[in-house]
């Protein structure tokens, strides 16, 4: 069975204090996968305890709960997650059209600052309902968590440029035929980023690299061209438990892969813009008033 790791070496440099993991997924018991989306992950559940641990591992004091598309339309499992892990976390939540104004009354008591746009196999809600998910989270205040095909990008260019919410291209924008840092997705990437709504987040790179690790030459080159270009517009998420990983030897090595990704990003103060300040402006986090013992 996978066993996910929790503990080892530190990575090659210390987080800094408020630092926020932006991208993972938690899971409880007695919310079982739904029809139209993958099942759970492998191994046992990834609940809060061993989030915690993993918290505490790499130096993460903050957390973005994303919905998992096992759970589809149904918000349960994220509620229950944010309810046990209290004031660290807030929530990505998966809304539509249809969704009442009650029901984004309780998402947002719950804990909810976001919901998510997930137009690949599995997800829940796609890109057809962009327009009418961003009026309901403007409304709010809410960001939006955006995935599709990045190399369909100019496609999409005019439709997201129009977006009324803060929003994030997900996961490297998982360019899966790939993407030059001077090509054309790239650059309407940066003229996206530019328009003061658009952040990028590093996670997941394994999901769409196609020269692979341990060093991802092919996303490294492309997103150290974009953090470069907007240091003030990169988040990143550790992508824990790693929901695609079915055995131990295809789970990566977490505190590898922090120190890989993160080291595109530059200097000190980038780094704390990327772990910090950047994620509290996108998700609208307060501004961090705690300390580490």
């Amino acid at each position: 069975m996978l066993v996910r790791p929790l503990s080892g070496a530190k990575p090659a440099f210390a987080f800094p204090a408020g630092a926020v993991d932006a991208q993972m997924h938690m899971y409880l018991p007695g919310y079982p996968a739904l029809p139209g989306g993958p099942d759970l992950p492998a191994g046992s559940l990834p609940d809060a305890d061993q989030y915690r641990a993993f918290m505490a591992w790499l130096g993460i004091d903050r957390v973005i709960i994303t919905q998992g598309n096992a759970h589809q339309r149904d918000n349960g499992n994220l509620l229950a997650c944010l309810d046990e892990m209290g004031d660290v976390a807030r929530g990505v939540a998966v809304i539509d059209e249809t969704t009442s104004e009650s029901e984004l009354d309780r998402l947002s008591a719950a804990g909810v600052v976001g919901v998510r746009i997930m137009d690949l196999p599995g997800g829940a809600v796609g890109l057809d309902a962009l327009e009418a998910v961003d009026a309901k989270a403007a409304s709010r205040g809410w960001m939006l968590a955006v995935q599709f095909d990045g190399n369909r990008i100019l496609d999409h260019a005019p439709r997201l440029q129009a977006l009324k919410s803060r929003w994030v291209f997900d996961h490297h924008g998982k360019f899966f035929a790939g993407a030059m840092p001077d090509g054309p997705e790239i650059t309407a990437l940066r003229q996206l980023m530019e328009g003061g709504r658009c952040w990028f987040k590093f996670a997941g790179v394994y999901e769409s690299s196609r020269s692979g690790g341990p060093d991802y030459a092919d996303v490294a080159a492309f997103s150290k061209v974009l953090t470069a270009h907007a240091p003030e517009r990169i988040v990143w998420g550790s992508n824990w438990p790693h929901n695609l990983a079915k055995t131990q030897d295809t789970y990566p090595d977490d505190v590898a892969l922090a120190d890989t990704v993160l080291g595109w990003i530059g200097d000190e103060a980038a780094l704390r813009q990327a772990l910090v300040d950047n994620p509290e402006e996108l998700f609208g986090l307060p501004a961090w008033q705690g300390s580490r013992t």
